[in-house]
């Protein structure tokens, strides 16, 4: 999913379809086929390919059209790896690097920098998204796992369905909690207003983020948290501590941008990752530390 498109003047009266071709660089027939599966709506609502367009009219893309090939070596993409074997990779991801593919962005990936490190993995899951058993926001840094073999892959995505892998995650909220812990318990889908968002919802998926508070600070009133997932839904920490009134700091998308405390992504940190190894069944655990631009902001606080 992309930021919503806000149509110029300059293209009043296009149909939908041009528009998101020329904009997006996609193709026409993908275009139309995203129209016509409902992922490309206006305002909030699905239109037709033939829908003429107004000056000020907001177009969200809820999908991306497959990539035409399969994803290739990268060597020029960093991968920061904290461990390997001959069955899984650790890897601590930057903020501002997407996990993998997609159309219009069909290299400098991870799983492009990847590839070039670890080509046997072109053959290990989805062929699109080759090792992926799991993925962080773009924004988002920390700690990922990649499987090298197809039984890692079975494996691991078996112990994520069971809710078995430890992922802790620090986030800095605005705000001051009322509970030092908390469960938020709360189905997370689509936002009706916003298609491009998540929110609860009733009808959404079930999700469950815990969260405990480490520190709280005065000036300006926020609060460093660690909080850990049961589930793991599209933006679900930052869905979640929205919306008990704690947006994530940084975060333009759900409210946690603000003049106060300027940071240019959320303030949303994978850093301890647990598992049990595919193969030997060892329990193994890793952490990352902040990165820079997120412990200079810790540094201002105290």
């Amino acid at each position: 999913m992309s930021e919503p498109i806000t149509v110029p003047g300059a293209l009043d009266g296009e149909r939908v379809d041009r528009v998101v071709a020329m904009l997006t660089g996609w193709s026409r027939g993908d275009v139309q086929q995203l129209l016509d599966d409902g992922a490309v709506v206006v305002g909030g609502k699905e239109v037709a390919k033939s829908y003429r367009l107004r000056e000020g009219d907001v177009i969200e893309l809820l999908a991306e059209p497959e990539p035409d090939q399969p994803p290739q070596a990268d060597a020029s993409v960093p991968v920061a790896v904290r461990y390997a074997d001959d069955d899984v990779i650790v890897v601590a991801k930057p903020a501002d690097l997407v996990v993998h593919p997609g159309a219009g962005n069909d290299t400098g990936t991870l799983v492009n920098g990847l590839l070039a490190r670890y080509p046997e993995n072109a053959t290990v899951g989805d062929p699109y998204r080759p090792g992926i058993v799991h993925r962080l926001d773009r924004d988002t840094s920390g700690l990922l796992v990649v499987a090298r073999t197809p039984v890692a892959y079975e494996a691991l995505v078996e112990q994520l369905g069971a809710r078995s892998v430890e992922r802790k995650y620090i986030a800095l909220v605005w705000g001051h909690l009322d509970a030092r812990r908390g469960l938020i318990d709360a189905p997370i889908g689509r936002s009706q207003t916003r298609r491009t968002r998540m929110a609860v919802r009733d009808e959404g998926r079930p999700a469950r983020t815990e969260y405990e508070v480490e520190t709280e600070f005065d000036e300006p009133v926020t609060s460093l948290l660690t909080c850990r997932l049961e589930t793991g839904r599209t933006h679900q920490i930052r869905v979640h501590l929205n919306a008990i009134g704690h947006s994530v700091v940084g975060d333009g998308t759900y409210g946690g941008k603000r003049d106060s405390l300027p940071l240019g992504r959320p303030f949303l940190h994978a850093a301890a990752l647990g598992f049990d190894h595919p193969i030997t069944g060892e329990r193994v655990r890793f952490e990352e530390p902040l990165p820079a631009e997120l412990a200079v902001v810790l540094e201002r606080l105290t």
